[in-house]
C-alpha cells in the first residue's frame, strides 16, 4: 500500500488536463468550417478500416504509459505532464482561430471495424483537426518511455511500435490528414524538450512541495 499509494497521488496531477479536456468541449460545440488541409498525400492514403482496433487503443495507453513513467520516474512524468498541458494549451488555441476538417468516406457494411468507426465518428465531430491531439499524445509517450530512468527496454520499443500504430490509424480510417500528424508531433517534441530544458531544480522542487501537500501522512516523497 504504501508503494500504491504515493503513485495514486502522484497520477492525481493528471486532473487539470480533464479540467482542459472541458474547454475543449466547449470549443468543439460550436466548430463548423470546410476549411480542410488535405493534400495529394492523404489522397494516396487509402481507407483502412482495421486499423481502428489501433486507434481506440490509445485511449488505453495513455493513462497506462504515464502511470508506468510515474512508477519508473517521477521527475519524467512530471515534464509528460507539463509538455502535455503546455500541448493542449496549443491546440486549443489553434482550434479557436484556426478550425480545419477532414472529409470522411461514407461507410458500408455493419461489420466490427466499421462498426466501431461509425461510433467514433457519430461521437466524435471531424472538426478542430488541426494539429492532431492524439499524435501529440504518442510522441510524449513515446519519449517519456525513453528517458525514463530504470525503464524496461524490451517494454518501451513496444510501446513505441504500438505509438507509430496510432499515428498511422488517424491517417487510414480519416480522422486525420498528414500536416495534422505533423504538426502534432512537432508541438510534442518541442514542448518536451523545452520542459526538459527549463524545469530544472528550482521547478521540479516547487512541483515536490505541491506534491507532498498530498501526503496527510508525510511518509514519502518524490525522488
Amino acid at each position: 500500500m504504501k508503494k500504491i499509494l504515493p503513485n495514486i497521488r502522484a497520477m492525481a496531477f493528471m486532473l487539470p488536463i480533464l479540467v482542459l479536456n472541458l474547454t475543449y468541449s466547449l470549443i468543439d460545440k460550436y466548430a463548423n468550417t470546410d476549411k480542410t488541409l488535405i493534400t495529394s498525400l492523404d489522397n494516396s492514403i487509402p481507407f483502412v478500416k482495421q486499423f481502428v482496433m489501433a486507434y481506440v487503443m490509445w485511449f488505453a495507453l495513455v493513462p497506462l504509459v504515464f502511470l508506468y513513467v510515474c512508477i519508473k520516474d517521477k521527475e519524467t512524468f512530471v515534464r509528460m505532464l507539463v509538455s502535455m498541458v503546455c500541448g493542449l494549451l496549443i491546440s486549443y488555441i489553434t482550434f479557436f482561430f484556426f478550425q480545419t476538417t477532414v472529409p470522411r468516406p461514407n461507410l458500408v457494411g455493419n461489420d466490427i471495424f466499421t462498426s466501431i468507426i461509425r461510433i467514433i465518428y457519430n461521437t466524435d465531430r471531424p472538426y478542430n483537426c488541426f494539429p492532431s491531439i492524439h499524435v501529440m499524445n504518442c510522441l510524449l509517450m513515446i519519449q517519456g518511455m525513453w528517458v525514463a530512468k530504470n525503464k524496461n527496454t524490451p517494454l518501451a520499443i513496444v510501446i513505441t511500435i504500438l505509438n507509430v500504430l496510432v499515428i498511422l490509424s488517424t491517417l487510414f480510417i480519416k480522422q486525420h490528414v498528414v500536416l495534422d500528424a505533423v504538426f502534432g508531433a512537432a508541438i510534442a517534441i518541442i514542448a518536451f524538450t523545452l520542459t526538459n530544458i527549463f524545469m530544472r531544480e528550482k521547478a521540479m522542487n516547487f512541483c515536490r512541495k505541491i506534491y507532498r501537500l498530498t501526503d496527510f501522512n508525510k511518509v514519502s516523497e518524490v525522488k
